[in-house]
């Protein structure tokens, strides 16, 4: 069982719907402030075994980067005990991530990637009045703190219909953690070992990866990738028009290239036309798999955004285990929404700001996203790449259909990285660890 008094609540806890967010960035400039800073936080973090907090349904998580540890003087003996890519951090693997050209580091904004940023705080409620309750608290704990300086914010919030900015239902697929408590939203998946998310149990290859050291430091963490992407809503929306014969074609276009109609509804469920009440239903918008009746991907093409982020049991031929490469995925949209029928680009910055939940940085995160949506190799597409958030520049995308396949070509780029961290989400017991070091 999982020790969940000492696990954050963020991690295993979904995102309210509706909802209000806000991520902070701070930089430790003083050792005993920063030290300071973690026993404040420890006492505003509510763990998974009582995850309500003062403000309600809301939850503050706290997580740090490699540079952050660092900074509060955490021993080298134990630095050195962390995975390699979290000690590089995303900045530096950015080729290895596909962040070139206009992704690349050199043109992300400050100071998201730079040695700067030590610790995050998110901060998620189902609205901005219980969100300003709970932040009220993170201001305190580093307000009155001279040694510790934000540096970065930014606010998120809810858009109409829970959708992200292209006009999909957002939130819909979350894995069961074996142990936890807390549902998955496919009852045909079974629940994933607890490994895969939470440092040390037992993942779905039957290890327990190495902690970080000391067993107190690393043990019922995890890691969390944050990522800033913009997203061109406006090039999106000409690319539909411009490949499409009418309204209702455009419509059918954009589920094929997410897999899932923007109501949330399932090609896998829903193939022919969109089926809004379904899209609603949290007890089947996500209770599927592709197997058994779409190996070929008739209904949800293999390239699409939701069938390569997570095959499901579509892999099932090739001996590929995708339960090792699963995640806890949570978005929250930030910026205004672009009005409907404008297919001009007004200039706002709008887009998502995602969190990766998982125990395995390179084998999770960094697998999907060099493999699954960067490349096509995994579904007999050799250079193509995810239509919806790959690092397309005149991409193509295949649409498998009878009697003949339908090939879309020129697809341009319509998510761009603004930014990303890696970062070590830390038990409770650590955090305290951390307040209790001395030099």
């Amino acid at each position: 069982m999982l020790e969940l008094d000492d696990i954050q609540s963020g991690i295993l806890r979904s995102r309210p719907s509706p909802y209000a967010a806000t991520y902070i960035l701070l930089r430790i400039d003083d050792r005993k402030d920063g030290r300071d800073l973690m026993r404040r936080v420890r006492d505003a973090v509510a763990s998974a075994a009582h995850p309500a907090s003062p403000a309600g349904d809301a939850w503050l998580s706290v997580a740090l980067t490699f540079q952050g540890l660092k900074a509060l003087g955490v021993p080298q003996s134990s630095l050195d005990s962390f995975p390699m890519e979290f000690q590089q951090g995303m900045a530096a693997r950015a080729s290895e991530l596909g962040d070139i050209g206009v992704n690349s580091p050199e043109n992300w904004e400050a100071p998201l990637g730079t040695p700067d940023v030590h610790v995050v705080l998110a901060v998620v409620a189902p609205n901005h009045e219980q969100l300003e309750q709970l932040l009220e608290g993170g201001r305190k704990a580093f307000e009155q703190l001279p040694g510790i300086t934000p540096i970065w914010r930014q606010d998120c919030h809810a858009l109409p219909d829970d959708c992200e900015a292209f006009g999909f239902r957002d939130g819909i697929s979350h894995p069961a953690v074996e142990g936890s408590g807390f549902p998955g939203t496919n009852s045909k998946e079974p629940p994933i070992k607890a490994g895969e998310f939470i440092l040390g149990y037992i993942d779905e290859m039957g290890n327990i990866v190495d902690l970080p050291q000391p067993e107190v430091l690393g043990r019922n963490g995890t890691y969390a990738v944050l990522r800033k992407l913009h997203q061109n809503v406006a090039a999106f929306r000409q690319f539909l028009k411009a490949n499409s014969n009418g309204a209702e074609e455009e419509e059918l276009l954009a589920a094929k290239m997410m897999g899932r109609w923007r109501s949330g509804a399932p090609l896998a469920i829903s193939p022919k036309k969109d089926d809004p009440a379904l899209g609603a239903d949290r007890s089947r918008n996500n209770d599927f798999l592709y197997y058994e009746d779409d190996k070929i991907g008739f209904k949800t093409p293999p390239g699409s955004h939701v069938r390569r982020t997570n095959p499901r049991d579509g892999l099932t031929d090739s001996g590929t285990s995708t339960r090792i490469r699963r995640m806890i995925r949570r978005g929250t949209s930030y910026g205004a929404r672009l009005p409907e029928g404008v297919l001009t680009d007004d200039g706002a910055d709008r887009g998502l700001m995602f969190l990766f939940i998982g125990a395995h940085i390179k084998r999770q995160f960094e697998f999907v996203q060099t493999t699954w949506i960067d490349a096509g190799q995994f579904i007999a597409s050799t250079g193509q790449k995810d239509p919806i958030s790959g690092t397309n520049d005149a991409g193509d995308f295949t649409i498998p259909r009878q009697p003949v396949r339908r090939r879309l070509t020129g697809i341009p780029r319509f998510v761009v990285t603004r930014g990303g961290e890696y970062c070590f989400m830390p038990s409770l017991k650590a955090l305290s660890w951390l307040a209790n070091l001395t030099d």
